[in-house]
């Protein structure tokens, strides 16, 4: 999109979120709103704390809240009225830092008007949280320098750059070596027509914007991140008439993606690892993402894309890791944790979860029915606070067998 009509669709996105929207409820779709797996216990206790007002200006598509986010640093892209900056900020802790940055004056407003009732409630000495107003297709205008973060996350807002390869540059610029982009937002299932491109009730409903979700593979790897890991994906549904009569059969869905900023030349191939349950929350079980689901003390066979991730990020310390695999004993039960082919179509990722019902895990691989719980009684992935603060630590270790 050219610069002058960049322009014109920041100015249509801020109005419509300053000034048309003033709740959720006057959204004119599902696509801002749609519900996700169930909140992680520590998730919903620590979105209990935050302020009304915040909550009830929410817009996300839900919820961007990775694992083992103790003593890290945390950049929230389109922060709006700062929900998501004060659940992390008590996720975080004081060791942590949390930055929104918003594009909408009137939404940044809101948040820094409830910076210290958050601190108070959270029983902080400082503010361990900040928001800035300035486009995430530019942070450095915003002051926010090369690699300063451990993690960045966004809420349903991607779309609503008429950029998005920008903004994931921008993200891969402020993440340490090792650091995450955890976010979550809207994909369709092809590329958009010119007409409902242009539509301004749907992009600024967060569908007329909507990648096509394999663009987000290419993309991811123009700027140099490793390959997407896709972790959630939930249907969405217009439930507007007029509007989805100008959609036609493009389907629509809400995911999650994490992308991790891994540097190629530590790809050195596949790896066993084992989960050491040290972090807290997931003690005996972490859902990396649809495809990888790690179970203390098992062995689990990774390609070289996540044996490269788990040595290269925070969560190093979480695993013990060898290179090679396929001869490792396979851990007793019906569920064998053995590299198999991935699912990256969000969309085949639901007709896949449709399918098995009650089958099966996402995480796993089915034996007899029953053996597996239910996907939908998987946990999601959530916040934890591991020891230790942030940043690639780990080194190739031989298992404890060994």
């Amino acid at each position: 999109m050219a610069a002058a009509g960049a322009g014109q669709t920041h100015r249509e996105v801020q109005h419509y979120y300053g000034k048309e929207l003033q709740k959720s409820g006057d959204l004119k779709t599902n696509a801002c709103v749609t519900p996700a797996r169930p909140l992680p216990q520590a998730v919903r206790d620590a979105l209990g704390r935050v302020h009304e007002e915040v909550v009830a200006r929410y817009y996300g598509c839900g919820p961007a809240i990775p694992e083992r986010l103790a003593a890290c640093r945390v950049l929230d892209l389109g922060s709006g009225s700062g929900r998501d900056c004060f659940v992390l900020s008590q996720l975080v802790g004081e060791q942590g830092h949390v930055t929104g940055i918003d594009m909408t004056e009137g939404q940044v407003e809101v948040a820094k008007k409830h910076i210290a009732y958050h601190m108070d409630k959270f029983g902080y000495r400082k503010p361990n949280v900040e928001f800035l107003q300035g486009y995430m297709e530019k942070l450095g205008d915003a002051g926010l320098a090369d690699e300063s973060y451990d993690i960045v996350i966004s809420n349903c807002v991607v779309n609503l750059a008429p950029d998005k390869k920008a903004v994931l540059q921008e993200a891969y610029r402020v993440l340490k070596p090792g650091g995450e982009m955890y976010f979550s937002d809207v994909y369709a299932s092809r590329r958009l027509s010119e007409t409902v491109r242009k539509h301004r009730v749907l992009w600024a409903e967060c569908l007329a914007g909507a990648l096509y979700w394999r663009d987000l593979y290419s993309i991811a790897e123009e700027v140099g991140f490793s390959p997407p890991c896709l972790v959630t994906a939930t249907p969405i549904t217009v439930g507007n008439k007029e509007l989805e009569s100008i959609i036609g059969d493009c389907r629509f869905v809400s995911a999650t993606f994490r992308l991790f900023k891994v540097p190629g030349s530590s790809r050195a191939g596949p790896g066993q690892v084992v989960y050491n349950g040290g972090i807290v929350g997931h003690e005996r079980e972490l859902v990396f993402d649809a495809n990888f689901t790690f179970k203390e003390g098992e062995v689990v066979d990774v390609d070289a894309e996540m044996a490269a991730i788990l040595q290269r990020s925070r969560f190093a310390e979480e695993f013990l890791i060898r290179a090679g695999g396929g001869n490792a004993a396979a851990p007793q039960g019906c569920c064998r944790k053995g590299v198999k082919e991935k699912i990256r179509d969000p969309f085949q990722l639901l007709e896949r979860l449709a399918a098995l019902g009650a089958a099966c895990h996402p995480g796993g691989t089915c034996g007899p029915p029953g053996c597996c719980r239910a996907a939908s009684d998987a946990p999601a992935p959530a916040d934890a606070s591991g020891a230790g603060g942030c940043g690639p630590s780990g080194v190739w270790l031989p298992l404890e067998s060994e």
